[in-house]
């Protein structure tokens, strides 16, 4: 009888037990919740920037002619397109990441300028850069090579800042600082230097003449005082800044 009284009690002292265990476990949570919802956490992100945004087109196997002013110009040929708007309202930027080739027209459809690179970009419609391997060709037979240039179609002219291999039918030129026309037919090179035909040495500046002339008259009366066999000509190359037109 005694036991029964005694489970009896214990089941409903269990219950009580239970139940403050529960209310502390809730008032716990509670307080968390609470302390958790009046520190306010502000998560900031990385400013969004154009080299982050994706291309609003992407193109493959292009193959395009694009008219300027209403007249077809440019013949345009990439394996890769693509189109990125940009965030502040600037015209859009053109990337081609595999391979870029473009051929300019005159008025009468006829191609001046061929042009070739590794990469190519087209900045606010008006400025090309054009890096890797990149080769021009005018219409006048003239090989470029270099590792860079810049095109400004609006001023009407190109530039880069880095050496420039120069191939004309008839002679080389090496140099570096190149500034042109967007023709590739009026252009300057700093520190060049190359090779030229016997015949370019007549058109050698004024000073250069006079200082040759002065080595051979004083060479003449050195030899008349000690007969011995004339020297053979030596020119020593220069670098020199050239301009081509």
């Amino acid at each position: 009888m005694d036991r029964q009284s005694n489970q009896t009690n214990f089941n409903r002292r269990r219950p009580l037990s239970y139940l403050w265990w529960m209310g502390g476990l809730l008032v716990i949570v509670l307080a968390t919740l609470y302390a958790t919802g009046t520190e306010e956490q502000e998560h900031t992100a990385e400013a969004v920037n154009d080299a982050d945004s994706l291309a609003f087109m992407t193109a493959n196997g292009v193959s395009t002619l694009i008219s300027d002013s209403g007249v077809i110009r440019y013949k345009l040929v990439a394996e890769e397109w693509q189109i990125h708007n940009s965030l502040d309202g600037r015209p859009a930027t053109w990337k081609f990441f595999h391979g870029f080739f473009m051929e300019r027209f005159d008025e009468k459809m006829h191609a001046d300028l061929f042009v070739q690179a590794d990469t190519a970009f087209l900045h606010e419609q008006k400025t090309w850069e054009m890096r890797g391997r990149v080769i021009i060709k005018n219409l006048e037979g003239t090989l470029f090579l270099t590792q860079e240039l810049f095109w400004d179609m609006s001023e009407h002219k190109m530039w880069n800042h880095v050496p420039m291999d120069i191939y004309m039918p008839e002679r080389e030129l090496h140099g570096t600082e190149f500034r042109s026309n967007e023709q590739m037919t009026d252009y300057f090179v700093m520190n060049s230097a190359g090779a030229f035909p016997a015949e370019d040495t007549e058109n050698a500046p004024e000073e250069e003449q006079d200082g040759e002339d002065k080595e051979e008259n004083t060479e003449s009366e050195s030899v008349k005082d000690n007969p011995r066999p004339a020297p053979k000509p030596h020119v020593q190359p220069k670098n020199v800044n050239h301009t081509f037109k």
